[in-house]
């Protein structure tokens, strides 16, 4: 998958928050830091992510997106 955003991070998913349309995923990545992500609940059950998974976060300007190879 290509796309513009260069700033790219490893994390590994911790808690996730689901709800019938938005769901939260809280993300560890090195340092003392966690970032976070808000998804819809389709995008979060089509990735299939769950704690303990390694995603790549993309930040592109304001937004924060998890990728998934």
């Amino acid at each position: 998958m290509k796309f513009g955003a260069r700033n790219q991070i490893v994390a590994t998913v911790g808690a996730v928050k689901t709800g019938d349309v938005m769901s939260q995923v809280e993300l560890q990545v090195d340092g003392p830091s966690t970032m976070a992500s808000v998804l819809t609940t389709d995008s979060l059950q089509d990735l299939g992510i769950k704690p303990g998974d390694k995603v790549r976060v993309v930040v592109k300007a304001i937004h924060v997106l998890i990728v998934r190879d």
